[in-house]
């Protein structure tokens, strides 16, 4: 049975996205069977894996409404071992339009349920904020990673996420599970990232990934070419950190 990871921050700009496109395909480089859902309205993920967005008639907005099927959603990407529920701007609406349906926080575990067989690990990027997409992430997540940006206000908005997490445990997935904190945009020439990881340490009581992900220019120029940063340039600082927290989440 596949194990499902939500990528959840409700700050915007930490690697979210990022993480999840090459997260996945690193997981897939070694072989494993992935699929990544894009549950943000940006519809980054689903280009960042080199898909056309605005061309896909089924994306997990049709499939949250009952409009399509998984299979039918399910984009298979150039990539070995790795396929994709994409997304785009229609997704904005689907937070209105769940209000009236039954159960509706686990309107994506319900079709999940159906391929989590087919699968080693299903990688969701979550929207940046606590809304019922990412409830819906939550539900569907056996747990969920933290990606935290080394700046000053790193920490801020993190006690809120928990809150999140800790709600959606004792209402509506019990065995939801914290898989820890990576690091992002790290710069090993300022003290200042040095600071926030130590930091992070001394106040979190969790799980802490030790790959850091460095601020890298090859990372940042990949997603624009629709390419994950083990495509776009394989021997690059970024392509070898993703790599390394691929091994440190199946090890």
């Amino acid at each position: 049975m596949g194990k499902v990871i939500a990528i959840a921050n409700q700050k915007g700009g930490v690697g979210k996205t990022t993480t999840a496109i090459n997260l996945s395909a690193s997981l897939a480089e070694k072989g494993k069977k992935i699929l990544t859902i894009d549950l943000d309205p940006q519809g980054n993920t689903t280009s960042g894996l080199g898909v056309e967005k605005s061309e896909q008639d089924n994306t997990i907005y049709e499939l949250l409404l009952g409009e399509c099927t998984v299979k039918e959603c399910m984009v298979k990407t150039e990539y070995d071992n790795l396929s994709l529920l994409p997304s785009n701007v229609n997704l904005a609406g689907a937070e209105i339009e769940l209000i009236d349906v039954k159960d509706s926080q686990y309107a994506l575990k319900n079709e999940i349920d159906y391929v989590r067989d087919d699968f080693d690990y299903i990688i969701i990027d979550c929207p940046p904020s606590l809304s019922m997409l990412t409830v819906n992430a939550m539900t569907t997540a056996d747990s969920v990673l933290v990606p935290i940006q080394c700046e000053f206000y790193a920490l801020e908005g993190l006690s809120q996420l928990v809150h999140t997490i800790e709600l959606v445990q004792e209402r509506l997935k019990p065995d939801l599970e914290f898989e820890g904190v990576v690091f992002t945009m790290y710069d090993g020439r300022t003290n200042l990232s040095s600071q926030v990881v130590e930091n992070v340490k001394n106040n979190l009581q969790t799980r802490i990934f030790d790959t850091i992900i460095p601020r890298n220019v090859r990372l940042a120029e990949a997603p624009s070419h629709g390419l994950p940063i083990n495509a776009y340039d394989t021997k690059s600082a970024g392509a070898e950190a993703y790599r390394n927290l691929a091994k440190e989440i199946i090890g």
